[in-house]
């Protein structure tokens, strides 16, 4: 299995690459999203979209690759990278009034069947960085909500065809129960 993470300059990318190594026992490559072509994502079996500052419309190739590679890869977005999934896919995101960096709060599963969260209580809390969300308001019916906060925010969604999940939480922080479990769930996807 070879897998990519694509670096949205974000100093918690690492954090997720060596957690994606320590579960893989092999390699992991990481580029960052102005030094690799749309085309030589192709190789990769499995894409990680790492978290970034700003807004996905800033982060390089990523959307363009998550527009290519979204029917035939197993794409897993984190932060921005769950961001750039709504927006490909017809969604849009909403700056909140209440800035999320470094919070920790509940996460509210939805569905007990869903693969990236089998295994993990139906709460738990996690560490969130983060000001922008994917809206549910106009959110199309190809991607689903998986997991909100107490408020009701999303929190994690999956395209309904597709292997493409997002996060807005950060499953490698240590304020997030489950971290590394949910990333196995998806390697295991």
């Amino acid at each position: 299995m070879k897998i990519l993470v694509l670096d949205n300059y974000d100093s918690f990318t690492y954090n997720l690459v060596h957690i994606l190594k320590e579960l893989t026992r092999g390699p992991v490559d990481v580029f960052r999203n102005d030094e690799i072509s749309v085309e030589d994502v192709d190789i990769y079996d499995k894409i990680l979209i790492s978290p970034g500052p700003g807004v996905p419309d800033q982060a390089g190739i990523t959307k363009k690759m998550i527009n290519q590679y979204g029917p035939s890869k197993s794409i897993l977005g984190v932060c921005l990278g769950c961001q750039a999934i709504g927006e490909v896919y017809g969604g849009r995101i909403i700056n909140l009034e209440k800035v999320y960096h470094g919070i920790e709060t509940n996460i509210n599963v939805i569905s007990a069947e869903n693969k990236l969260f089998e295994g993990i209580p139906a709460t738990f809390t996690a560490g969130r960085y983060h000001s922008w969300v994917v809206s549910e308001e106009g959110l199309p019916s190809v991607i689903k909500i998986t997991a909100t906060d107490d408020e009701g925010s999303i929190m994690a969604i999956e395209h309904t065809t597709f292997d493409v999940r997002g996060v807005q939480f950060h499953p490698e922080s240590v304020m997030t129960e489950h971290g590394k479990q949910i990333l196995l769930n998806w390697l295991n996807i």
